[in-house]
């Protein structure tokens, strides 16, 4: 890849592991910044080098604590006082994403609000994977390149060879990403409909389709406490499936879902870094987006088109 001496990669705290990655795809070190925290919390943000008429790229992923989000907003801020030329926020998991809409009375809607407090801090551009609503993207008064999972996805699957294979959704509104890997694979899908008795915890789920001797794959944007997709898992065992594996970008994995994924009758759970592992987990294997970003950051800056890296 080219390098270019006024291309510049920056890090949040949460998301240096992913960072360094993409930074040794150039052969490049990442960018120095330093985060000075007061005792009551509060922090600040400083580069500590120029970046004066630099494109800068600041890679965070916006998972909990909110502080992850505060430090790219403070970042960006920075950057844009500092006189970068364009400033560019990879954000591999853009948090609040599931608040796209208001579902009930008297709620926020979430990822318009962060949406707007990036544009005003001084974001240029935003670069995203799976969000969990394609909508999200018209929530952003300037360009957003949205990429997909399954550029690795689809190879790692391709390569397990297996028979009869059958993609699900986990509930209904992930029926059109469903349908996007059913139709590359030429398989059949089925549905589970799940209803809710409060976030987080699953009430009633039936499949809709037959699974009786497929090779199931659950395909997800997020898994967060792994409730669904281990209650999916088991009640697709019972109906006569022969494996059931998961596949999800995002992996929030918070309260029991490591503990559930473990007892679990699925077979693997596929997922991406773009949030960090907190815990190891026989049953779970990570893909790298670096390589993806990486090459997808280049073409941004080079003004090439980015549509080759999208396979479905």
């Amino acid at each position: 890849m080219t390098i270019h001496s006024d291309m510049k990669f920056f890090t949040g705290s949460a998301t240096r592991y992913l960072s360094e990655n993409i930074a040794k795809e150039y052969g490049v070190p990442l960018g120095k910044t330093s985060v000075i925290k007061f005792s009551d919390g509060e922090f600040q943000t400083s580069y500590d080098e120029t970046v004066r008429g630099s494109t800068v790229f600041i890679i965070q992923s916006t998972f909990q604590p909110l502080e992850n989000l505060f430090e790219l907003l403070l970042l960006i801020d920075a950057a844009k006082r500092a006189s970068a030329y364009k400033i560019v926020a990879v954000i591999p998991y853009f948090g609040f994403a599931r608040q796209d809409r208001k579902d009930k009375s008297r709620v926020a809607i979430g990822s318009k609000l962060v949406a707007n407090l990036l544009v005003a801090a001084g974001v240029n551009r935003v670069m995203t994977m799976d969000l969990h609503a394609d909508q999200i993207q018209g929530f952003f008064d300037v360009p957003v390149d949205h990429l997909y999972a399954s550029s690795l996805f689809v190879p790692y699957i391709k390569n397990l060879q297996l028979e009869n294979l059958v993609v699900a959704a986990p509930d209904v509104g992930g029926t059109k990403r469903s349908q996007a890997y059913s139709k590359f694979f030429n398989s059949e899908m089925v549905i589970c409909y799940k209803h809710r008795e409060k976030p987080n915890e699953v009430g009633k789920m039936v499949v809709i389709g037959d699974v009786k001797d497929k090779n199931v794959i659950l395909v997800d944007d997020i898994i967060d406490t792994a409730g669904t997709i281990t209650a999916a898992a088991e009640l697709m065992l019972e109906k006569g499936a022969k494996s059931v594996r998961a596949m999800a970008t995002h992996p929030v994995l918070s309260g029991p879902a490591y503990e559930r994924i473990e007892k679990s009758a699925i077979t693997e759970v596929i997922v991406t870094d773009t949030i960090p592992s907190k815990k190891e987990c026989k049953k779970i294997t990570t893909l790298s987006v670096a390589p993806l970003l990486a090459e997808v950051m280049s073409k941004v800056y080079n003004y090439k088109s980015i549509s080759s890296n999208f396979i479905m």
